[in-house]
């Protein structure tokens, strides 16, 4: 053994020894290439003495000796001193979008800011990366920097604009997890995005999508995690892996971080930014803010307007959903359990993020103001003209597509002028020479008479605007589940004799077991209101049931309907059945039953499946994910679509059920 440990002893023993390239190959197996990683740290000095002493030992040594031991690997590899770290610069791109139009207050704002930028009010970032200083416990925090050339690029009328900005961290940064914005400006901006460059692993990208408030609104930092690490702050999502970073690559995938799996240095900041979207319940939010809080639907009637208009609330103890945003406004006067509506032009509270961005609050502006303008002009015209403006036959509603809404039939230009109409509505009426056209259906387009068609009613009843009202029938006659006290017999008054000469030779119970026969029935839902709609000026409405039977072509074709008004006494004949008709008069009894059909579809549809089924079922959901999903969640990945978005800003906003 003495002799062995006098033979493995000296450096110069084992270069030149006959057991060197077994040596290189069992540690370059275990502990990669010994030169290139320096485990061996560095060369020791010998003295002659055992230098001479170890090359007798080296000739009277014939056979092969063992590989070099692991012990001794690890002692030298533990006697090397740690490296030392060294700072080293990246920079950031950081990615703003202008606005498309400024209003004049704007403009000078961002005007005294690009002044104010010069002096040190200017936009701070600090890198945060996702493991912790093994000294402070605390997540490794780069030194603030400010974007650069913000003063010099206000002026850019480019969409996007590029500024960037300078930091200072040590090789044991590790990977930017997340970074945190302050806005020192007084206006708020719009960050799309943040990549840094110049860290071993490639850029590390930060989208965003989301606006940064001023500090005087906000005083707090704006977090923004990594792609790294997880997702983006609000909807439009994408994934990078964090092993590529490590392999030196810049793309790829990786599953978002559940909270148990979430880096340490990212744990508080993930907690903080839930704390800040659920904010406190308390005071009234601002325009500005990011806080998703519930409420329940207090705001659909307006007592203080009339008693009419009084309305009951929607969730609570006894009806938990709908829920939507709080906006914290003053009670009404009357009422103080009801929440102070706001009307138009007054903006109404949206999580700032949730709104529609410009481009998309552009088209929908101009949609709604297309239709108010329909609906207004006629009704002016009426008003202040003695002459009767209903449409004498189907030409004038051609015209309405042909040649347009002619402003000036029937009124002086020096009466058009005075009337207290909006500038946009004079500068419409002027730039189209006083037309207002109405968009061609693209039905109309192939046959202007499509609309009058039996087989286009039935086919808008499975592709119109409102398909999921239609239901296979079951049961013949159908029954209404309302108390017959009150509206009286639950049996429709729809008879087999009403029927069963539309049936294609079959008999109904043939039919039904054939599953031939359908229903679209809006009885329940609006018997119990046609008192009150029909009360009003202009208004007449019935509670419908359509039969549509499925034909041999596998196309529907409407049989009978039913038209319903609340019983006025014992005798009353409050239901009438409506067949495709047999004459010319028949065939207009026919068409209006038809449109009264199409009066409820329209009602149901805006009503119950599109607000109260979809957006109002939707926005619990969407609330709950902001509150206690993080960025980095996976499920919140899934939900932060684009429609969800315009869903938000579209669903906040209470309907306007005080006009019902």
């Amino acid at each position: 053994m003495a002799l062995a440990t006098e033979i493995i002893g000296g450096s110069r023993l084992i270069d030149g020894s006959s057991f060197v390239s077994a040596s290189k190959m069992l540690m370059s197996q275990r502990i990669g290439m010994v030169k290139r990683n320096q485990f061996l740290g560095s060369p020791v000095w010998v003295p002659p003495q055992q230098i001479r002493r170890q090359e007798q030992l080296k000739r009277a040594v014939r056979a092969p000796v063992a590989a070099i031991s692991e012990d001794i690997i690890k002692a030298n590899s533990k006697s090397t001193a740690p490296e030392k770290a060294v700072n080293f610069k990246v920079r950031a791109v950081v990615t703003v979008r202008n606005k498309h139009k400024e209003d004049l207050k704007e403009t000078i704002v961002k005007q005294m800011d690009a002044l104010t930028d010069k002096i040190g009010r200017n936009v701070v970032l600090e890198l945060i990366s996702g493991d912790v200083d093994p000294k402070s416990k605390e997540p490794k925090r780069s030194k603030p920097a400010a974007l650069r050339d913000w003063s010099k690029k206000s002026n850019l009328k480019a969409e996007r604009v590029h500024y960037t900005a300078e930091f200072t961290v040590d090789s044991n940064f590790g990977v930017p997890g997340a970074i945190t914005v302050s806005n020192k400006h007084q206006q708020e901006f719009f960050l799309e995005s943040i990549t840094i460059e110049g860290f071993a692993c490639g850029p590390v990208h930060f989208p965003c999508n989301s606006w940064i408030q001023s500090k005087k609104d906000h005083p707090g930092k704006r977090i923004i995690f990594s792609n790294k690490y997880g997702f983006a702050s609000v909807g439009l999502f994408h994934s990078f892996s964090l092993s590529s970073c490590k392999r030196g690559g810049g793309g790829g995938g990786v599953e978002p971080y559940l909270p148990s799996e979430t880096p340490a240095g990212l744990r508080a900041l993930r907690e903080k930014e839930l704390r800040d979207l659920r904010g406190d319940g308390n005071g009234v939010r601002k325009l500005s803010d990011r806080v998703y809080d519930f409420d329940v639907y207090n705001d659909l009637g307006n007592p203080d307007k009339s008693v009419n208009l009084t309305r009951p609330s929607l969730g609570g103890k006894t009806i938990p959903y709908p829920r939507r945003c709080r906006t914290g406004r003053l009670p009404m006067d009357s009422d103080i359990t009801a929440e102070s509506r706001v009307e138009k032009p007054i903006p109404l509270y949206v999580p700032r993020d949730e709104q529609f961005e410009e481009s998309k609050q552009n088209t929908f502006s101009a949609g709604r103001l297309k239709a108010v303008l329909h609906n207004i002009i006629p009704s002016l015209k009426a008003t202040i003209s003695a002459d009767n403006h209903d449409f004498n036959g189907f030409s004038d509603i051609d015209i309405l597509y042909k040649e347009g809404l002619l402003l000036k039939v029937g009124l002086q230009d020096e009466i058009w002028k005075n009337l207290p109409l909006p500038k946009v509505v004079t500068r419409i009426q002027e730039s189209s020479e006083g037309l207002l056209k109405y968009d061609t259906p693209k039905i109309l387009s192939k046959d202007k008479f499509a609309w009058l068609r039996d087989d286009e009613f039935a086919r808008q009843a499975v592709s119109g605007v409102n398909p999921v009202s239609i239901e296979s029938l079951k049961v013949f006659p159908p029954k209404s589940n309302l108390d017959p006290e009150i509206y009286g017999p639950q049996e429709s008054a729809i008879k087999e004799e009403h029927i069963l000469g539309h049936l294609n030779g079959l008999s109904l119970s043939q039919a039904l077991e054939e599953n031939k026969l359908f229903i679209v029935d809006y009885h329940d839902v609006y018997l119990p209101f046609l008192e009150r709609i029909n009360a009003l000026d202009g208004r007449k409405a019935y509670a419908t049931r359509t039969l549509f039977f499925l034909t041999p072509l596998g196309t529907l074709k409407p049989i009978a309907i039913e038209l319903s008004l609340p019983p006025a006494g014992p005798n009353s004949r409050s239901k009438r059945v409506v067949t495709p008709p047999q004459d010319a008069t028949g065939n207009w009894i026919w068409q209006l039953a038809k449109a009264h059909v199409c009066s409820n579809d329209a009602g149901v549809h805006q009503l119950v499946n599109h607000w109260l089924r979809t957006h109002a079922s939707l926005e619990p959901f969407i609330l709950a994910a902001h509150r206690h999903l993080s960025a980095m969640h996976p499920i919140f990945k899934l939900s932060g679509s684009t429609h969800e978005i315009y869903t938000r800003d579209q669903c906040l906003s209470p309907p306007k059920f005080n006009q019902c």
